[in-house]
C-alpha cells in the first residue's frame, strides 16, 4: 500500500485446446468414463459454473456491491486522505480510518478511470461514478440470494478430457482458477465443448477443510450440502452491521482456535507463541495450552462497539494476552485481533486440537495407524532423511516398531509427565535421535508434534487402510520390475548413472536394488498421503542411488510408468524422476 496526502476473453475452442496437457499438481489415477461427461443442462454443470462465479464481496467497502469487483490496484481519496489500495490487506486501512472518529462524516471517493470484474470474470472500464452505478444498481440487493456458491471451492489445478463425437480423446486441458473454469463450463452450457472432469478432485470447504470425491454424483452432492453452510457475508454495507455479540460469541466456542501470528507493543512474539492454543468457555473461561502441554486458565468475554467488535482476554501470568482486543477481521476459521501500539493475534480454527490433553488421549491417537517421522532435527541438523520410507507402529504395551528394510525393528516407548506436560519417550536401538525426552507441544488425529530444547520432530499419522488412492499406488508398485528411464537434475541430464540397475518394491515396504554386478543395494520406501501423493524412498549412502533418498510428489502413475517430482521452496520442479517397468 502506498499513501499520500491528497492535493479472460471468451477463448475459441482451438485455443482452449492449447491450455496445456501437462498437469503438474494432478495424479492421473482414475480415468473417465462415458457415464461421467458433463451435458449442458445437467444440474452438476450448473453448480460448476456458480462455484466458479466471481464473489466481489471483499471490496465492498469501496464499491458497495457484491456482484462485481474493482481490479486492483486503485485509487482512492478517503476522508482527505489518498490512498493507492494494492492488496485486499489494504481495506482495512479504509475501514480503520473510517472508525477513526466516531463523530465525523465518512467519505470515499474512487479516482477514474477503473477496471471492474464481473461474476461473470469479465473485465469492463469504467469511465466515472455514473457508469459505475449503473452496475452497481444491477447487483442483488443486501442478503438477497444470488446464484454464486462461496462456501465451497474448487481446489486448482483441475483437468478436464476433451473428446470428438465418438468420445474419443482428443486432449487434455488443465484448469488453473475459477475465471478458467467459469469461461470453460460456459461452453460446456453452450453445448461447444464434449467433456468431462477427471478425478479425483479436491474440494475445499469454508472452514479449509478438504474433501476428496472420485466422481460426478459425489461431487454434484458435496457442493449440493456445502453450498449453504456458510454466512457469504454479501452485505453491500461492507461493516457488518448484522454482526452481533451472540454471533461472535457462539463462533468462538465452536472449536479450539490456534496462534498462528502474534506481535505485542510492535514486537513479533509468533516463535514465542505460535501452536498456543485457545479454548473458549460458556462460563467465560478461556482454556489456553502452551507449547509444553502446560494449561492456562483465564477469562473472555466480548461487546460490540461503534469501534467495533471487541474481545477482551484476562491471564493472571500470560501479560501478553491480557488486552481488549479489536476483531478487526472473520474470515472462514480464521480471526485476526488487532490493537493499537503494534499488537496483533492471528488465530485459525483447528476441530482437532486438543486442549485438555491425557494419557489415554495420547497412546489412543499413537496406537491408531503407522506414523511417520515428518521432521527431525536435532542439535541443528535434519536427521529426518534418514526416516523416510520408515513408518513406526506403537503398540499397547509400550512396544514400539520401526520398519526397516522390510522387517520391524522392536523397542519401547514411554509416556510421562513433566512439568505439568507430556513427553513421549522412545528407545530404539541404533535410533540414537529419537531418544530424548520429547515434549509433546500439538497434538491432533494426523499430527503430533515435539521439541526438547532446539530438537523437533513431527510425526505424521499414515493410515493406508481405506486410501483407494494408496492402494492402487502400492498394487502398481509391487507388481514386475522398475528401471530409471529419467533421471534430470535442474537440466542435467543424469539417466546414465542408471544402466543396468534393477529395482524391486516389496510388499513388506523393501527397496532392493540389484546392480549390473548382481550387488544388492538395500532401501525403503512408503506411498502416502499429505497434500498430494508421494513416493518415501530411501537409499542409505550407496552411490549413485543416495541422491534419490527423498519424498518425491508422484506427478503421474499407471501401471507400466511412474513420474516423481522434486519441488523447490518456491515451487519450481528441481529434479524430475521416472521410473518404468521392465519389458
Amino acid at each position: 500500500m502506498k499513501t499520500k496526502i491528497s492535493t479472460l476473453l471468451l477463448l475459441p475452442f482451438f485455443a482452449l485446446l492449447m491450455f496445456t496437457s501437462c498437469q503438474e499438481e494432478v495424479v492421473d489415477i482414475t480415468p473417465p468414463a462415458e457415464t461421467e461427461a458433463l451435458t449442458a443442462s445437467a444440474p452438476l454443470t450448473a453448480l460448476m459454473s456458480s462455484a466458479s462465479k466471481m464473489d466481489g464481496s471483499k471490496d465492498n467497502i469501496i464499491d458497495r456491491a457484491s456482484c462485481l469487483s474493482i481490479k486492483l490496484p486503485v485509487t482512492v481519496v478517503v476522508n482527505g486522505l489518498e490512498i493507492i489500495i494494492d492488496s485486499e490487506e489494504d481495506y482495512k486501512v479504509i475501514e480503520a480510518i473510517f472508525n477513526e472518529f466516531e463523530e465525523d462524516d465518512d467519505r470515499l471517493d474512487i479516482i477514474f478511470p477503473i477496471t471492474i470484474i464481473t461474476a461473470e470474470h469479465d473485465d469492463i472500464v469504467i469511465n466515472n461514478a455514473a457508469e459505475l452505478k449503473e452496475f452497481v444498481d444491477e447487483c442483488k440487493g443486501e442478503n438477497e440470494n444470488d446464484d454464486d456458491i462461496e462456501c465451497i471451492d474448487f481446489k486448482y489445478p483441475i483437468s478436464f478430457s476433451i473428446y470428438d463425437a465418438n468420445f474419443q480423446v482428443i486432449d487434455v486441458i488443465t484448469v488453473e482458477n475459477d475465471r478458467q473454469l467459469y469461461k470453460f463450463i460456459k461452453r460446456v452450457k453452450e453445448g461447444e465443448v464434449f467433456a468431462s472432469l477427471n478425478f479425483p478432485v479436491t474440494m475445499v470447504l469454508a472452514d479449509g477443510t478438504e474433501i476428496v470425491v472420485n466422481n460426478n454424483q459425489e461431487l454434484e452432492s458435496t457442493i449440493n450440502e456445502a453450498k449453504d453452510t456458510c454466512d457469504e457475508d454479501d452485505d453491500n454495507d461492507y461493516g457488518d452491521d448484522d454482526f452481533t455479540k451472540e454471533r461472535l460469541d457462539e463462533y468462538l466456542k465452536i472449536c479450539p482456535w490456534v496462534v498462528h501470528e502474534f506481535k505485542r507493543n510492535n514486537q513479533d512474539n509468533t516463535t514465542d507463541y505460535k501452536e498456543y492454543a485457545l479454548n473458549f468457555k460458556e462460563d467465560g473461561v478461556v482454556k489456553m495450552r502452551a507449547r509444553n502441554g502446560d494449561i492456562l486458565t483465564g477469562t473472555w468475554s466480548t461487546r460490540v462497539t461503534p469501534r467495533g467488535a471487541l474481545l477482551k482476554l484476562e491471564f493472571d501470568t500470560l501479560a501478553d494476552f491480557t488486552l481488549e482486543w479489536i476483531v478487526y477481521d472473520i474470515e472462514y476459521g480464521k480471526i485476526k485481533l488487532y490493537e493499537e501500539g503494534g499488537n496483533r493475534i492471528i488465530m485459525k480454527k483447528n476441530c482437532d486440537v486438543v486442549i485438555d490433553i491425557t494419557k489415554e488421549r495420547i497412546e489412543n491417537y499413537l496406537q491408531e495407524c503407522l506414523w511417520r517421522v515428518a521432521r527431525l532435527q536435532v542439535d541443528g541438523n535434519d536427521n529426518d532423511k534418514n526416516y523416510i520410507g520408515t513408518p513406526l507402529k506403537f503398540f499397547a504395551n509400550n512396544v514400539v516398531k520401526i520398519r526397516v528394510n522390510g522387517e520391524f525393528v522392536e523397542g519401547t516407548y514411554e509416556i510421562g509427565v513433566r512439568n505439568a506436560g507430556f513427553i513421549l519417550q522412545i528407545t530404539l536401538d541404533g535410533r540414537p535421535n529419537l531418544k530424548l525426552e520429547w515434549f509433546i507441544t500439538f497434538l491432533e488425529p494426523g499430527v503430533i508434534k515435539l521439541e526438547n530444547d532446539n530438537n523437533q520432530m513431527v510425526l505424521r499419522r499414515h493410515c493406508p487402510d481405506g486410501d483407494s488412492d494408496i492402494n492402487y499406488i502400492d498394487d502398481v508398485l509391487v507388481t514386475g520390475e522398475w528401471e530409471i528411464a529419467l533421471y534430470k537434475d535442474g537440466d542435467v541430464n543424469k539417466t546414465d548413472e542408471y544402466f543396468m540397475y534393477t529395482i524391486n518394491f516389496l510388499e513388506n515396504g523393501w527397496i532392493k536394488v540389484t546392480d549390473p554386478n548382481n550387488g544388492i543395494i538395500d532401501g525403503n520406501w512408503l506411498a502416502y498421503r499429505y497434500e498430494g501423493l508421494h513416493l518415501g524412498m530411501h537409499y542409505g549412502i550407496e552411490p549413485p542411488f543416495q541422491v534419490l533418498n527423498h519424498r518425491w510428489k508422484i506427478l503421474e502413475i499407471n501401471p507400466n510408468r511412474i513420474e516423481l517430482k522434486d519441488l523447490s521452496s518456491t515451487g519450481e520442479i528441481e529434479r524430475i524422476l521416472v521410473l518404468e517397468k521392465k519389458a
